[in-house]
């Protein structure tokens, strides 16, 4: 697992190394591993460090500190470093370091700033820390919007400027990274959105605080993690013992819900997949998934359980429909014992009558951020800007483990660390993703995992089946590479997924 931290939590370890350390050490490590970062950064872009222009962007804090550092070992090895600074002081050794080793430094002014960055091979952004919160203050506000338009590559300094380390909130300007050269820990804001989308690639130099770190309350599963947790047939394995999943889906008016989530338990690996739902969107299944064994039900029935046989689990809600004789079929399903995982129209159900979720049996909630609005009566913006907290205290409230999806997807429970997924690419914005998704988080509940590593490792897999999808026959798997892809395409290249791991 990437175990990531708070601010707090940081600066606690922090605090706790440097009590035994020589005065300057940390800081020494950060830079060094900064300046390591950013020298290949500038090879790669440029073919030598020799020759490149680096523009730092300095802060009154210890993370200019760090920037100052790095710059000095840059300019060392042949760069021409400017340092603008912005704060009302600036890290004093610094500062020494940079000008002994033949870089420049001078207080903000809008027109020379705006012509540096301009010229520069790389920015490095050394504004703020993880200390920071809420919106920057002038004028680094101004240089972060400078940054937005600058040609070169950009760096930022542990977190980007703007960006809560603790939370991912971002409250008005922002630097938008490249690469973020983060130290001694991931920082909770580095993984959850809104923050990660202005991270880049995130890369982690270790400085010794591994030993001083509490428990974390925040992780991401990697692929050894997903790999690890997945059921495996065993030699004496038939479809009953590989898990049957029940899954009550689709309407006269959304067949496809029913189809995709379906291909999404079919493909993921499940035992036996058993589908329920009124004529139309039975017949869009048989014709598209063979395997699954079908059950009409007529409209207004009742005993929906009696009719589709023995199952290890259940899914019920996408494209079900609002009305009463949907309502009636969540009702009688989240009324077993058995794991149950409430997607789409489902959650509205339950959002209109919590009283559903009274149950003995494991549930698993998988709502979008609107969706998680509606359970918790909260406006949709509020759970955009602290996804984190939001998902949290669903889990409290609810009772449930809870799925919020979203460019990161977070998986919370009560008592157990946030866990973030990885895996996202942008490609998975479509139509009918999200029903692909309970289709394989109800497989792998019926295989037997608990609804919280469930639901990890459906993140996982979805999120790498969709850039496999996007990638195509090529390969490669960038989070925004690739091209356009529908739903079903997520569905058919999770066989290829589960290979990768």
């Amino acid at each position: 697992m990437r175990t990531a931290y708070t601010s707090d939590q940081i600066r606690a370890a922090e605090r706790a190394l440097m009590a035994r350390l020589p005065e300057g050490t940390l800081m020494s490590r950060a830079a060094s591993g900064l300046a390591s970062t950013c020298a290949r950064v500038l090879a790669r872009a440029r073919g030598r460090v020799y020759g490149s222009r680096v523009v730092l962007l300095i802060g009154s804090g210890d993370n200019g500190g760090d920037a100052l550092y790095a710059g000095a070992r840059l300019a060392a090895r042949g760069a021409r470093v400017d340092a603008i600074l912005a704060g009302s002081r600036a890290h004093q050794g610094g500062l020494a370091a940079l000008s002994a080793a033949g870089g420049r430094a001078a207080e903000f002014a809008p027109g020379p700033a705006r012509e540096l960055v301009a010229a520069a091979d790389l920015v490095m952004d050394g504004l703020v820390g993880i200390g920071s919160a809420g919106a920057l203050r002038e004028p680094y506000g101004t240089l972060a919007g400078l940054v937005a338009d600058a040609p070169g590559l950009v760096v930022a300094v542990d977190v980007p400027s703007g960006v809560d380390a603790s939370t991912g909130r971002v409250d008005g300007p922002a630097v938008r990274a490249h690469t973020t050269v983060t130290f001694g820990a991931y920082k909770v804001g580095l993984l959850v959105d809104p923050g990660a989308a202005f991270c880049g690639t995130v890369q982690l130099v270790d400085i010794g605080l591994g030993p001083y770190l509490p428990d974390a309350d925040v992780a991401a599963p990697t692929a050894d993690d997903v790999a690890n947790l997945l059921p495996s047939p065993a030699h004496e394995s038939d479809k009953y013992r590989r898990g049957v999943i029940g899954i009550v889906a689709g309407s006269d008016t959304f067949t496809g819900a029913a189809v995709l989530a379906v291909g999404g338990a079919v493909r993921a690996g499940a035992g036996m997949v058993r589908f329920a739902g009124v004529e139309e969107p039975v017949r869009y299944v048989r014709a598209r998934w063979p395997e699954a064994v079908t059950t009409v039900l007529a409209p207004g029935s009742k005993g929906v359980l009696a009719d589709v046989g023995r199952v290890q689990a259940w899914v019920v809600g996408p494209g079900l429909g609002t009305g009463p004789h949907a309502r009636d079929l969540v009702a009688e399903i989240l009324g077993t014992d058995l794991p149950v995982l409430v997607d789409a129209d489902g959650l509205t159900h339950v959002a209109r009558d919590r009283s559903l979720l009274r149950r003995t049996g494991p549930t698993l909630l998988t709502p979008h951020a609107g969706e998680l609005a509606r359970l918790l009566d909260v406006p949709r913006e509020d759970v955009e800007a602290r996804r984190i907290e939001h998902v949290r205290r669903a889990a409290h409230e609810l009772g449930a483990t809870v799925l919020l999806k979203g460019a990161t997807t977070l998986v919370a429970e009560e008592d157990r660390p946030v866990r973030v997924n990885s895996t996202g690419t942008p490609w998975l914005a479509t139509g009918g993703t999200g029903d692909v998704l309970s289709g394989v988080a109800g497989a792998l509940l019926a295989g037997g995992l608990s609804c919280y590593d469930a639901a990890s490792c459906a993140a996982y897999l979805h999120g790498l089946a969709g850039r496999i999808a996007a990638a195509g026959p090529a390969g490669g798997v960038r989070p925004g590479g690739g091209a356009a892809i529908a739903a079903l395409d997520v569905a058919e290249a999770l066989p290829d997924a589960v290979r990768a791991l």
